[in-house]
């Protein structure tokens, strides 16, 4: 066996590990995240918000704009790696996102707005080249993860946001209370899955793939989840958000062995689980009972939106943990 730190046998189990420590972590960001300004210093109100990031850090950034947007400010998120992007300008407020604190298309995209724009670097690298070169550094409090998959990173970046925006927009938010659901519901996932992991992983078992459906509020979690299965297991994954899936995706649902990880809470749940139901797919149910799924997965606390979207995903990732140390056994 090398010693190689990414080497498959060691990742697989550090995968799992680096899982099962969510609550634990998830009490550390409750208590170390500020109750009031999570951006130490704003020298003004911005008229513009841009957040930049890659990959599991874009896919937060998405969803915390379209809330910002949606309480009335100019937000917008952009990867980092596009040539071209929002202007630097005194009034506009950068949240550059990347857990490692390296992404080089992050850094490149800051470098646009250094010395005009406000930069601040959510990272949970706090001494990292991104954290050097911004106005301000916001740590994500995730601990190490070891097996180099942004699993807890993910999930504590949606809820630093969450804090973020709460001070931008003025609106008043009980984070620290948020934290404390959300560890619930993720402890009452890991305690159980004895009970619901063997059945979702047979169920979701394709060699076509895994294909996560979530509502367009958590897109991030059907993107997040097609990650999982592609980093960890290497196999192939697709996130829709469930409304579009009917207009993007449902093509492949006659043809491939379809197999379908919902995330319920979209209104338009029904109108995807009519064309799975017709086609013959499996559908794996999380967070709301749907009618014609073949597997129901529910915990503690899944019948808020805030506290699905940051702990949802652990049942793909869970499921994709398996697979991966199954993958490596003789």
């Amino acid at each position: 066996m090398t010693t190689d730190r990414w080497a498959t046998e060691s990742r697989a189990r550090a995968f799992q590990a680096d899982l099962d420590a969510k609550p634990e972590a998830l009490a550390r960001l409750t208590a170390e995240l500020p109750s009031d300004r999570v951006i130490p210093t704003l020298p003004l109100a911005p008229r513009r918000i841009v957040l930049l990031g890659m990959g599991s850090s874009g896919y937060a950034a998405g969803i915390a704009a379209g809330r910002l947007r949606a309480a009335g400010l100019d937000a917008v998120f952009e990867l980092a790696s596009a040539a071209v992007g929002t202007p630097a300008a005194p009034d506009t407020l950068v949240l550059a996102i990347s857990a490692t604190g390296g992404s080089i298309e992050t850094l490149a995209a800051v470098d646009r707005h250094r010395g005009t724009s406000h930069v601040v670097a959510v990272t949970n690298t706090p001494g990292s080249a991104l954290a050097q070169v911004c106005d301000a550094v916001i740590s994500l409090h995730a601990g190490p993860e070891v097996s180099g998959v942004a699993c807890r990173t993910f999930q504590h970046t949606l809820l630093t946001l969450r804090a973020i925006e709460a001070q931008l927009t003025g609106v008043r938010l009980d984070v620290a209370a948020l934290c404390s659901r959300v560890a619930a519901a993720t402890s009452d996932l890991l305690a159980r899955r004895a009970a619901w992991l063997p059945e979702v992983a047979a169920a979701l078992d394709s060699r076509d793939g895994l294909y996560a459906l979530a509502p367009a509020e958590r897109l991030s979690s059907a993107l997040q989840s097609a990650l999982m299965v592609r980093e960890g297991p290497r196999r192939p994954g697709t996130g829709s958000e469930t409304g579009e899936w009917s207009h993007v995706d449902v093509y492949l649902a006659r043809t491939l062995d379809y197999r379908a990880l919902l995330y319920a809470g979209s209104r338009w749940d029904a109108q995807a689980m009519e064309w799975l139901t017709l086609r013959g797919s499996t559908v794996v149910a999380v967070g709301g009972d749907l009618p014609g799924a073949a597997v129901t997965v529910r915990y503690v606390g899944d019948d808020d939106p805030d506290v699905a979207a940051a702990t949802e995903t652990l049942v793909a990732e869970l499921v994709a943990a398996q697979w991966w140390v199954a993958a490596e056994a003789p």
